[in-house]
């Protein structure tokens, strides 16, 4: 008898772990309803100080992460680079300074910040208006107050800091040319993003571009847009980066006024050369050279003779402290900030011996270093990106959990990680999800999203216990907001 005891035992432990492996009602109506009929889902909820599942379903399927690829990134670059780092733009001078003359060049040094007169660092503000940029003014005061009225050679962009490789090769091409689609190089302005401005007329007719702003020097475009009968605009900006052309493709709402669509500065770096250049001009500071970047004068990635001679600080321009970015980026699903944080990380990689590798994929390689020393298991993580914009990115629910529960537990930057995320129903991205219901405001949510990919991770108390959540799931045959309800009401009757 008492050696049937210990077997009784087992036996209910294992009745209970089977029990434990059936999904919930709710989760099992979910992945059984019309609307996932063909669809993957991969769902794990773990909580966060003894790692007990609470519910799971096909944790360690590799799935398309989206903008959740983004929680990946910001915690690493809060680990590795510290939530007090701040990006530099210096501008800089060569040559000699007479008789009110600068006597050679004006640079502009970037360091990859991609807060340079953003809008969501001061929203209030009208980002393209110059007198209001929070950057040129202090530049424009640097000058003056040498007394330079004159400037002998050109303003030169030095984005040295990154290589020009500015998009990932796994970016969809619908993506190239879109305000979300902008490249990230070693000088940012304006969020890599312009606005241009249409005025549609009727139904059938082509709509007439009315200007741009700002201004971008020898950018064209050619349009096949026309006016439909629509609520909002189903158009498509697209274009390579660092061309001069953009497509405008679609339809537009009929007889507007003032519609905006919103595209990528191709190439940001000459593009804020040439805008420095322009305000100098409009100060009284006259300018001999044409406005110019390191790439456009061969000086990338080598640096000639030519380029090193001694420059002289003017003026530096700092961003807000990393912890700031990385809110932002989390909260707005800023791409182009995820990008320059993908690109920040990959400075902190030693490149081998002939190794020919670009800016992002060190980035890549640090981040996988990285957790993969804290013990995280990565052979699930394919990333070809800091933002989630590429369809090839993937990871699993599993590893995303992990790196959460880490974060919330281990890390030194728990607290700054913690408060970048949204609360849902409240803010950012998750603003409109679980809005007044019982979660609003108790869950921690990042959303992703992507043609038939819908995400979501982040953390949710349920009592007194606090859990590591992440909810993928793709290919689904309804609409986003379809999907995007019916994973709130599971995530309700679960939480």
């Amino acid at each position: 008898m008492k050696n049937k005891i210990p077997t009784i035992l087992l036996l209910f432990r294992l009745a209970a772990q089977l029990l434990a492996a059936q999904p919930p009602q709710a989760l099992a109506q979910f992945l059984d309803s019309p609307f996932m009929q063909g669809a993957s889902c991969a769902f794990l909820a773990k909580e966060i100080h003894t790692g007990e599942i609470l519910y799971a379903h096909e944790a360690d399927r590799i799935m398309p992460p989206a903008s959740v690829l983004k929680l990946l990134t910001t915690a690493t670059a809060l680990e590795v680079l510290g939530p007090k780092h701040r990006f530099a733009t210096t501008l800089e001078y060569d040559g000699a300074l007479t008789d009110r003359v600068l006597r050679g060049n004006l640079y502009i040094r970037g360091s990859g910040d991609p807060t340079l007169g953003s809008a969501h660092i001061a929203p209030d503000r009208r980002r393209y208006t110059p007198d209001q940029n929070n950057f040129i003014s202090p530049w424009v005061e640097a000058l003056k107050a040498q007394g330079v009225r004159e400037i002998s050679g050109s303003v030169i962009a030095d984005e040295r800091i990154f290589d020009n490789e500015g998009v990932s090769m796994k970016w969809p091409w619908e993506d190239l040319g879109s305000y979300y689609g902008a490249g990230c190089y070693g000088l940012s302005v304006f969020d890599n993003t312009y606005e241009l401005h249409l005025r549609s007329g009727r139904v059938g007719e082509q709509p007439e571009i009315l200007f741009c702003l700002p201004e971008i020097p020898s950018l064209g475009f050619h349009n096949h847009l026309r006016s439909a009968r629509i609520p909002t605009d189903s158009s498509y900006l697209v274009g390579a980066p660092l061309a001069r052309e953009r497509y405008l493709y679609g339809a537009v709402p009929a007889n507007e006024h003032d519609l905006v669509l919103r595209g990528d500065i191709p190439d940001p770096p000459l593009f804020l050369a040439q805008y420095v250049d322009r305000r100098l001009q409009e100060e009284g500071i006259a300018v001999g050279g044409q406005p110019t970047s390191f790439r456009l004068l061969g000086l990338l990635p080598k640096e000639p003779q030519a380029s090193q001679k001694e420059r002289k600080i003017l003026a530096t321009t700092y961003s807000p402290p990393l912890s700031e970015v990385v809110r932002i980026t989390n909260q707005r699903s800023h791409n182009l900030y995820a990008e320059a944080l993908l690109r920040t990380l990959g400075l902190k990689y030693k490149t081998k011996s002939n190794e020919v590798i670009s800016s992002a994929e060190k980035g890549i390689r640090t981040i996988h270093a990285h957790w993969e020393k804290k013990g995280l298991d990565t052979s699930g993580l394919w990333m070809y990106d800091g933002c989630g914009l590429a369809p090839a990115d993937k990871l699993t629910a599993s590893f995303i959990c992990n790196l959460l529960i880490y974060m919330a537990t281990k890390s030194e930057h728990s607290d700054v990680f913690l408060s970048s995320l949204p609360r849902a129903g409240m803010e950012g991205t998750v603003s409109g999800i679980l809005k007044a219901t019982a979660l609003q405001g108790k869950a921690l949510l990042k959303s992703g999203s992507m043609s038939r990919v819908r995400t979501y991770a982040g953390f949710i108390t349920k009592g007194n216990k606090q859990y590591a959540v992440a909810l993928f799931t793709c290919n689904y045959p309804c609409t986003m907001q379809e999907i995007t309800k019916e994973i709130e009401k599971l995530l309700l009757a679960l939480f």
